[in-house]
């Protein structure tokens, strides 16, 4: 039974911690201190703008950025989104 709790323990806090290293929406001020690191974006993204920054965060992750900012967002029935990223 203990064994249970602390796997399930172990599991919640990973879950947790990926999410803390996400990488973050951040304003043209708040670049000032980040170092550009290139570009992304995100096309048929259907739902809502939280939609479209948690695809935008997801592929600023992939790329091992801890932060971006949209630059652009269209919507033409699915949304577009081009996002430049930073270290």
């Amino acid at each position: 039974m203990n064994v249970k709790t602390t796997i399930a323990t172990l599991s919640i806090l990973s879950a947790l911690s990926f999410g803390a290293f996400a990488a973050q929406p951040v304003t043209q001020d708040q670049t000032a201190n980040l170092q550009a690191k290139g570009m992304i974006s995100v096309s048929g993204v259907a739902g809502a703008p939280s939609d479209i920054r948690q695809a935008l965060s997801d592929k600023a992750d992939a790329k091992g950025a801890k932060a971006f900012r949209v630059i652009e967002v269209r919507q033409e029935g699915n949304y577009h989104a081009t996002a430049e990223i930073y270290q």
